[in-house]
């Protein structure tokens, strides 16, 4: 294997799905300027998701759109006059 070809900056990072506020705790070298203190009382860094497994329309079996940014509606009205 070739050398440094992984990072090395591997620490735990929380991750938080803001549709349900659901969270987890994994090892990851994502870049975040936010911290949250989780359970166990540590501080960790953390990474805001717009959807994971536990709001996931193919997951949950549920067909529930979540639409934050309120892409369709600006497709339907910019494309309505055509």
């Amino acid at each position: 294997m070739k050398k440094d070809l992984h990072p090395s900056s591997y620490r735990p990072v929380v991750f938080k799905d803001m549709s349900n506020d659901y969270a987890f705790l994994t090892k990851s070298c994502v870049d975040t300027k936010e911290t949250i203190q989780w359970e166990d009382g540590n501080e960790y860094p953390l990474y805001k998701l717009e959807i994971s497994h536990t709001s996931h329309p193919f997951y949950t079996g549920k067909m529930k759109l979540v639409d934050t940014a309120g892409r369709i509606d600006k497709f339907k009205n910019r494309y309505a006059k055509k």
